[in-house]
């Protein structure tokens, strides 16, 4: 790949961000049957008061956190677990269920979103190191289903679902730290702190998932 592909790609990449993919199916057993819509405007109570509330054992509270957070939440995890729907599920509905347990002890050290966030990351980490039996790499015949097609209607609609794939051939790890840095915006330390790693090792793993997906893109075109 030359220099003006790969930074057409590192443009795309950065266009993707928190753009929700088409199609894509949500969990079926959590506090609703369906992916929540965003809050509407008369939904805007106190989160803090919220919080108490569901830590106190209101599930009318928590359903409103959850659908306030959960269509983020699981945006992210579904880019970490490579595209693979059930896992991005799996991983929803873990990181759900710790925090209803949790609630009772969340001191607003940190915002409720990224703790959420961060529940959440953990989970999807947790469900591809399960299920890959100890294996550093998701290969697509892996996916459930394949990688679902997203709806983009720019210059970069190619270059996009090229890019969801190639993401999804990634070691989890690599994977990880290249989705939280280059399309969540997290810092290095951050990604240290949530991944349990050195932050010259999260340098060193985005310096690899760049150039592996590099490659990969350039064996699809």
């Amino acid at each position: 790949m030359d220099a003006a592909a790969a930074e057409k790609v590192a443009s795309c990449l950065a266009g993707i961000g928190s753009k929700p993919s088409a199609g894509l199916a949500h969990p079926r057993t959590m506090l609703d049957t369906t992916m929540p819509a965003p809050p509407a405007a008369s939904d805007a109570v106190d989160e803090p008061a919220l919080v108490r509330a569901a830590a106190g054992g209101d599930t009318a509270a928590y359903e409103l956190l959850y659908r306030r957070h959960a269509p983020r939440v699981f945006a992210v995890l579904w880019r970490l677990c490579g595209g693979q729907q059930a896992r991005a599920e799996d991983a929803l509905q873990e990181a759900f269920l710790q925090a209803w347990k949790a609630l009772p002890g969340f001191r607003f050290e940190s915002s409720l979103s990224t703790w959420l966030h961060r529940l959440g990351v953990n989970a999807a980490l947790m469900e591809l190191r399960g299920r890959a039996g100890g294996h550093d790499h998701d290969s697509l015949d892996d996916v459930d289903g394949g990688v679902p097609e997203l709806a983009v209607h720019d210059r970069c609609a190619g270059t996009e679902r090229d890019l969801e794939r190639a993401l999804a051939t990634l070691p989890p790890r690599a994977r990880a730290v290249l989705v939280l840095h280059d399309i969540e915006g997290w810092k290095h330390q951050e990604i240290a702190e949530q991944l349990q790693m050195a932050v010259g090792s999260s340098k060193a793993q985005l310096h690899r998932a760049r150039g592996l997906l590099r490659a990969r893109l350039g064996d699809m075109t």
